[in-house]
């Protein structure tokens, strides 16, 4: 009892940051302010993030082998996911465009990058990077394909998707970029993470779930069948304790918002992805904190 006591300020230490800025989107929105998500979202995941992901993959002073150890986990887990949710879909008769990518990616980015940067330094924030970075290439090529039928060539347009390519190849190589040009790539990572969260606490604001029922069912569900995923794939391949808790860390964060708007633009189901994003951040709220309390 009194480990558990004493962990709980290390704890509030890193969820405190992410609550208060993604509230801060939350007050903002309500107060009536204007806040261009579709702006926004475009400056965060074209220029800030692919800067943030690239950076952390070239200074970090984690082997390549340890981050393509990390990698390859991430791979097989969302692998792992994606097969057990289409069953799913198919064994209860959901709509695979609909549910089967909320369902599978986690919100690797707005949520997972700042907890495992404020529970774990930099070393953590590097391996959730690289498994953001699988989690980015897969739904953007699956993700993509299952929900509108688009081909490979959505995939080639996203900047995510060929910072992470060229962040790895950095790092296996051994190579830095120039110092002026690593600075500034630096200075546009910083943006990444802030801007994430207020944008998530603005979209969550203008949500409009429905059928939450169902949606809090599949959540807990989900949550269950993560956690699993994440436990076996890290036993059998997290070197370490730092990637054993990284890994479950980001398998297990809530449905992100980007799988909302994939549903809209795709003209799928839009309020099942709303319900499964808002029902899951509720959760997230009461599993996340565990979870870091448990490897705190």
């Amino acid at each position: 009892m009194t480990a558990g006591l004493t962990v709980l300020p290390a704890v509030a230490a890193v969820i405190a940051p992410v609550l208060l800025l993604a509230g801060a989107g939350f007050l903002w929105q309500r107060s009536g302010r204007d806040w261009p998500v579709e702006f926004v979202g475009r400056l965060a995941m074209g220029l800030a993030v692919p800067c943030l992901v690239f950076t952390a993959l070239t200074r970090s002073e984690l082997s390549a082998g340890l981050l393509g150890s990390v990698a390859l986990a991430a791979a097989v887990g969302y692998g792992a996911l994606t097969l057990a949710f289409l069953a799913l879909a198919r064994g209860i008769g959901l709509d695979r465009r609909s549910y089967v990518v909320p369902l599978t990616f986690g919100n690797t980015g707005n949520l997972g990058l700042p907890l495992a940067l404020f529970a774990f330094g930099e070393p953590g924030l590097a391996l959730a990077v690289a498994i953001f970075a699988v989690a980015v290439i897969w739904q953007f090529s699956f993700g993509v394909w299952l929900m509108t039928g688009g081909g490979p060539g959505r995939v080639l347009r996203e900047p995510m998707v060929w910072a992470s390519l060229l962040g790895g190849l950095f790092l296996w190589q051994g190579w830095q970029p120039p110092r002026w040009l690593g600075d500034t790539l630096a200075l546009a990572g910083q943006m990444a993470i802030p801007l994430m969260l207020l944008t998530l606490g603005v979209a969550v604001a203008r949500l409009r779930p429905a059928r939450l029922l169902l949606a809090g069912g599949l959540s807990l569900l989900r949550l269950v069948v993560c956690l699993a995923v994440a436990i076996a794939v890290a036993l059998l391949l997290a070197p370490d304790r730092l990637a054993f808790a990284v890994i479950v860390l980001q398998l297990t964060t809530p449905v992100p918002v980007t799988a909302y708007l994939m549903a809209v633009r795709a003209d799928a189901d839009a309020d099942a992805a709303a319900g499964l994003v808002f029902a899951s951040t509720l959760l997230g709220l009461v599993t996340l904190p565990l979870t870091l309390a448990f490897f705190l």
